[in-house]
């Protein structure tokens, strides 16, 4: 089969973002709470491995597939991530940088990503408050959670960079993927734990566990959290990937 060229992927990725950026306020919002529910997947899912894996050198490997539920359930169910979104609406952006397309990405980038915080939160207090977990789980959970939170804003905003360019990367390799999607977005996904990066959707849960339980004050899970690994996703997402991505095929489409 022949492969896609580069063009072809960004046109379709082009035309993805936007019809995203024309879709209703309510379907962003209702979208963007049901990948921030979903995501959590990825946070239970890595600790039901963790909690039953027998003690062994490779079992950090090995439960950091958990990881790759959540990415799994939101990225095929065509759900609103805010990452994917650094690729998928930069990409019309950087063709028509009007500001009538600046004010719809900033529209986008803000509903999807409020949506997505509401409902990893959510998530989250479900989580640790409806006692639906067992001892074990809980506890391993808690202890992910715990690792995610305990960088610096800066080596905090550092990790994330490099899962924003993954996550965009996952993006750009789906249109010619075809039957091996469910392999590169569990490929690439269990990277981005296997090597402690940080993600700001499936991060969010984990924040908001650490503040439920009294771990991290609200003020702190923010300012050295939330806010460095929002950056540092956005500068690997857009100024890195995505940029890049539009450099290699602006002669070809203009």
């Amino acid at each position: 089969m022949a492969k896609l060229p580069s063009r072809l992927i960004y046109e379709i990725i082009r035309l993805d973002g936007e019809e995203e950026l024309e879709r209703p306020m309510m379907a962003l919002v209702f979208s963007g709470l049901a990948a921030g529910l979903l995501i959590s997947a990825s946070v239970f899912g890595e600790a039901i491995l963790a909690a039953n894996l027998p003690a062994s050198p490779v079992s950090f490997l090995v439960e950091n597939f958990g990881y790759s539920l959540g990415f799994l359930l939101v990225i095929i169910a065509r759900l609103q991530l805010f990452t994917e979104n650094t690729i998928t609406t930069i990409l019309p952006l950087a063709a028509d940088p009007a500001p009538a397309m600046f004010a719809k990405v900033a529209r986008l980038w803000l509903a999807v990503l409020t949506a997505n915080v509401i409902g990893a939160a959510s998530a989250a207090a479900f989580l640790t408050q409806s006692g639906v977990l067992d001892d074990a789980v809980a506890q391993a959970m808690l202890s992910i959670a715990q690792h995610a939170t305990s960088f610096g804003a800066t080596e905090g905003f550092l990790k994330a960079i490099p899962a924003g360019v993954l996550i965009a990367a996952i993006v750009w390799m789906l249109p010619s993927a075809d039957a091996s999607k469910f392999a590169v977005i569990v490929t690439f996904t269990w990277l981005i734990a296997a090597g402690d990066f940080l993600h700001i959707v499936a991060g969010t849960v984990e924040c908001a566990i650490m503040i439920l339980v009294g771990g991290l004050s609200f003020f702190d899970g923010l300012t050295n959290f939330f806010l460095p690994v929002l950056a540092g996703n956005i500068v690997g997402g857009t100024l890195v990937f995505t940029l890049l991505a539009w450099a290699q095929v602006k002669e070809e489409v203009e």
